[in-house]
């Protein structure tokens, strides 16, 4: 019911645009989240908007990061700036009832997309 797309390999402090489709139930969630996961590394909260657009963003993607949503469109955006390989790691959409950067609180997960980012 989330299906995230736009991943790929860019060079360090170039951009990509991802992209997550809902369907059904979930994107009437009050909240759409990125979460992002590297490997041997805990999954970790990126940003999150509201219904009503309200963001939040993590501390080390602020400024070069942002997340919108198109509510005719079901989509949910999430637009990375200058990356760095830091930013590497498999990217998933969530969708949930609160705003929070924990990961559990989130119903719904997509199948998430790869970024790589070389130096």
């Amino acid at each position: 019911q989330l299906q995230a797309s736009g991943g790929g390999l860019v060079q360090a402090g170039g951009s990509l645009r991802l992209s997550c489709a809902a369907s059904g139930r979930t994107f009437s969630s009050p909240v759409m989240g990125w979460f992002r996961q590297a490997p041997g590394k805990e999954r970790e909260f990126v940003a999150s908007i509201s219904r009503s657009g309200s963001t939040s963003y993590a501390d080390s993607v602020k400024g070069r990061f942002t997340i919108s949503r198109d509510n005719a469109k079901n989509t949910v955006y999430l637009q990375l700036n200058s990356l760095k390989p830091e930013d590497t790691a498999v990217y998933y959409c969530a969708a949930g009832q609160v705003t929070t950067n924990r990961a559990r609180a989130y119903d719904y997960w997509g199948q998430g997309t790869q970024v790589t980012v070389s130096s």
